[in-house]
């Protein structure tokens, strides 16, 4: 039984892989080779020099250009020296003045023969290589820990992102209705998650179907009282962005429904597993278990881990609307009028509905697994 366990964890494991390889040389007509093709590059750049003549102060506020010497240090014009422009429009969440010596994402524009540089822009820090260190430390310590399951873990986080990249955030943008594919992508990543790090038995079977009775409730909620809340598409950062670029047609109402169960669909995901893993546990310890006595049991677990959880999409979402609650508090708005703002009311609809959902999928996988777990 558990070399047939081990054969079927394998070959899906292989599955996973080769999918994972298979979206990662899946093209796409978003990609960069579409900016490539109109004349655009984005390469790493170093600065040499500064000039901020032509930068005005206003107290905490810096606008003008900031003119800088750089250099390409890679793809076609690796090794030039180019003159580029940096602009400051007075919004700190975007500027940014440069220094000499900061590795910076440089934005060029070839001329028609796509031979020649006509103009450059230091665009961002680059931090390509930070960023990559991070990931691998994250990888490195989640596999030294956990071993194969961490190994599972990681190619499951590698498969979840680009599930997300290369076929959910393409589908909003071609017009796809938002709802039924997050649902199914939902769907399709938590399977390979659970599948993945909890094997193919029972036990994944459980914490599977918890998870998508969970989402699928979760999802219900946030289209119902997101029709209540009356809250426009449009209140999420850079939604507007995405209108303005083109993309009039584009239901950001509905893609905002969607993010709320997307967001969630990690802790449920988390409950579910955790329960699913106590059951299996007591009936492993007692395999006479009554299918009623293993349900009773699956509830006082849930208790307290329900009792941890609870805050858990409050801490998660905090921290992007604390700035927004101390402008409020500094200005001394009443909190009727803060409640009743737009991204307030958002911020509230995302983290009851997703913590509804956590509170839901716990008894909900105690049910599930009290008859799975049964079944002989």
């Amino acid at each position: 039984m558990a070399i047939k366990q081990n054969k079927a964890d394998i070959i899906f494991s292989s599955l996973i892989l080769i999918l994972t390889v298979i979206l990662i040389i899946l093209p796409s007509e978003f990609s960069a080779s579409k900016r490539q093709a109109e004349g655009v590059l984005y390469e790493k750049g170093v600065i040499l020099n500064t000039d901020d003549s032509q930068l005005e102060h206003y107290s905490i506020v810096t606008t003008g250009v900031q003119k800088v010497e750089l250099k390409v240090l890679s793809g076609q014009f690796k090794g030039d020296t180019l003159e580029a422009t940096n602009v400051l429009l007075g919004e700190k969440r975007l500027d940014k003045v440069f220094e000499k010596g900061d590795k910076v994402l440089t934005v060029l524009k070839l001329n028609d023969a796509r031979d020649k540089c006509v103009s450059a822009r230091a665009s961002e820090y680059y931090r390509n290589g930070v960023e990559l260190i991070l990931c691998l430390c994250f990888a490195l310590f989640l596999i030294l820990f956990a071993k194969m399951t961490g190994v599972k873990a990681v190619l499951s986080f590698i498969f979840t992102a680009l599930a997300f990249w290369k076929i959910l955030l393409p589908a909003f943008l071609k017009g796809i209705s938002p709802l039924p594919i997050s649902i199914a992508i939902i769907f399709l990543v938590s399977t390979v998650i659970i599948l993945l790090v909890g094997g193919i038995n029972k036990k994944g079977l459980v914490a599977l179907s918890g998870t998508f009775a969970g989402v699928t409730v979760t999802a219900l909620m946030a289209l119902a009282f997101g029709y209540f809340f009356k809250i426009p598409g449009a209140v999420q950062e850079y939604a507007e962005t995405l209108l303005y670029t083109g993309y009039v047609n584009l239901n950001l109402s509905s893609i905002f429904i969607s993010t709320i169960f997307i967001s969630a669909a990690g802790a449920v995901m988390d409950v579910s597993m955790d329960v699913s893993a106590a059951q299996n546990e007591l009936i492993l310890k007692k395999p006479d278990m009554h299918p009623k006595e293993l349900m009773i049991s699956g509830f006082h677990i849930a208790a307290p881990i329900l009792g941890s959880m609870t805050t858990t999409l409050l801490f998660a979402y905090s921290g992007s609307f604390m700035f927004a609650f101390m402008a409020f508090m500094a200005k001394g708005v009443p909190m009727v009028s803060i409640v009743n703002t737009n991204y307030i009311a958002a911020q509230i609809l995302q983290t009851m509905v997703g913590s509804f959902g956590l509170v839901l999928v716990a008894p909900f996988t105690a049910i599930i697994g009290s008859f799975i777990y049964a079944h002989k």
